[in-house]
């Protein structure tokens, strides 16, 4: 029996050299073309086919009474799974197809809140639907008489090398990052590219052929990015669009969002995200994104506290966020869970980077759990709603390997983070640009959620039923009390608690 491509997403980057190999007629459309690509390099390479392929993916093949399913390397394309009490497999890259497929028993798993209202997104390989499991970047799972059985078959390793020097490694990114280029689209294709006022997408936008680029902006100048991205894309003589978000807009994206990422994520600019998702397919079907280098070439400010930080991370650090601590869930939750702790999503993680130097370390936590769980899952469940296809050039293991055997120094230093990425920005993108202050993804969902104008719907999901449900609410006025009058950065604590509630709703209510 021939094996059978069931299920796939994603985008194979280097297809020509695969046609080649396996004997493909490259005049195949692009999805007849790549599901006949995933089915002769399994049945060349077998369960080692993801060593072979380059890109974003996530499939799952049947040959004979054997399952397989596997992940790209850093989780890019989602990819879930439950076990039925009768032992069949329900499986894909969408949770609501699962969760109304015959055998699925719909359950909230509680514990996972417990571990959200810190990360602020599912991290690790559970979710918040019991039993349901997501099959973790760099993995495949091979299912058969009953039984489901995960291989990792790749994980970063970090190999530092001081025999180069930043200008030798910033070369390497460039030159490495020219070849993806040529591979992320095809030349009948015509793609766009977002830009905000950072490094990242300035220089993914100067290294592409697109002619136009995607950004958002607000009318209050303070968390307004927008005019940066102009001048960026004035500089490169391209054009920009620029879409300004209002308070209405933002609030009234928020249940669409909770319904199509399909799990709780309260991460504030994935409601922007969506909104530039939608404004960008009016015009484009196709679109660059700069993820991965922040995580990769040591790009967030805290990096620079890793050496400070030291032994002490394996004890703490799980990534990005760090929203709720468990003195605050104790007096939240009406049922806390004593020993489900954060840290445990990351604890067979740490037992593996013995040795690894702490900058590597936290890089490492992000590459593996705050990637996949807050930043792919955005960028994949907000474009794929509404039919535009996102591909990120950084994200690729090429650019990551230059990254592993970058020595710390030329991450981050006193002054600067992603000194030799910027370093090698600079190359295309003049140096206010390229060694421009990181800013973050801002939104001023601070200001908006204290005012009474806009704030109607999140008080209402806040002080009401479902949140009588899970919450102690006296807490949660407590927390909104202190929050409007005067302690802004409250507001990350409430808005986990309402995504969480605005999908429940969807889901379970």
């Amino acid at each position: 029996m021939s094996a059978k491509l069931l299920e796939y997403r994603g985008h194979i980057r280097n297809w020509k050299a695969l046609n080649e190999e396996l004997g493909i007629t490259s005049e195949l459309p692009r999805e007849e073309r790549e599901r006949e690509i995933i089915i002769k390099a399994y049945e060349k390479w077998g369960h080692s086919i993801a060593d072979h392929l380059y890109g974003m993916f996530a499939f799952a093949i049947e040959d004979g009474d054997e399952l397989f399913c596997v992940r790209d390397h850093f989780g890019t394309k989602p990819f879930y799974y439950y076990v039925t009490e009768n032992g069949k497999l329900l499986h894909g890259t969408f949770i609501k197809d699962i969760i109304n497929g015959e055998g699925f028993k719909k359950e909230l798993n509680e514990e996972m809140l417990q571990l959200y209202l810190t990360l602020t997104y599912c991290g690790g390989e559970n979710t918040f639907f019991k039993g349901l499991k997501k099959l973790m970047p760099g993995c495949y799972l091979v299912f058969k008489n009953g039984k489901a059985e995960i291989t990792r078959y790749w994980e970063p390793k970090f190999t530092p090398d001081s025999s180069k020097s930043l200008e030798d490694y910033a070369d390497e990114i460039h030159n490495t990052l020219t070849a993806v280029m040529k591979e992320v689209k095809e030349d009948s294709e015509t793609a766009e590219s977002f830009l905000s006022g950072g490094v990242d997408s300035s220089y993914v936008f100067a290294m592409s052929d697109a002619e136009v680029s995607d950004s958002c902006g607000y009318t209050d100048e303070r968390f307004d990015e927008s005019k940066l991205a102009k001048k960026t894309a004035d500089l490169l003589g391209r054009k920009n669009i620029t879409a300004i978000i209002t308070p209405e807009q933002y609030f009234d994206a928020v249940e669409y969002v909770c319904e199509y990422m399909e799990q709780p994520l309260a991460d504030a600019s994935a409601i922007v995200f969506a909104i530039a998702c939608k404004a960008t397919a009016e015009h484009t079907k196709l679109c660059y994104s700069g993820e991965g280098s922040d995580e990769f070439f040591g790009g967030y400010n805290m990096y620079r506290n890793a050496e400070r930080y030291g032994d002490n991370l394996k004890d703490f650090y799980v990534g990005n966020t760090m929203i709720m601590k468990e003195d605050e869930k104790k007096e939240l939750l009406k049922n806390y869970y004593e020993g489900v702790l954060p840290i445990s999503v990351v604890g067979d993680l740490y037992d593996r980077m013995e040795g690894l130097d702490p900058l590597s370390k936290m890089s490492n936590v992000d590459i593996q759990i705050w990637l996949e769980g807050d930043i792919y899952l955005n960028v994949d469940k907000m474009s794929t709603a509404c039919g535009l296809e996102i591909r990120m050039p950084l994200t690729d293991r090429r650019i990551f390997d230059i990254a592993a055997r970058m020595p710390s120094e030329y991450k981050v230093n006193e002054e600067q983070n992603k000194v030799a990425f910027r370093t090698a920005a600079a190359k295309v993108l003049p140096e206010e640009i390229a060694f421009r202050k990181k800013l973050g993804f801002i939104v001023p969902i601070r200001i908006w959620m204290a005012d009474d104008r806009y704030n109607g719907g999140v008080r209402e999901k806040l002080f009401g039923a479902t949140a009588e449900k899970f919450f102690n609410v006296d807490k949660i006025h407590e927390i909104f009390d202190a929050y409007v009058n005067g302690q802004s950065d409250l507001w990350r604590k409430l808005w986990t608690i309402y995504v969480f509630i605005v999908w429940y709703d969807i889901y379970f209510k």
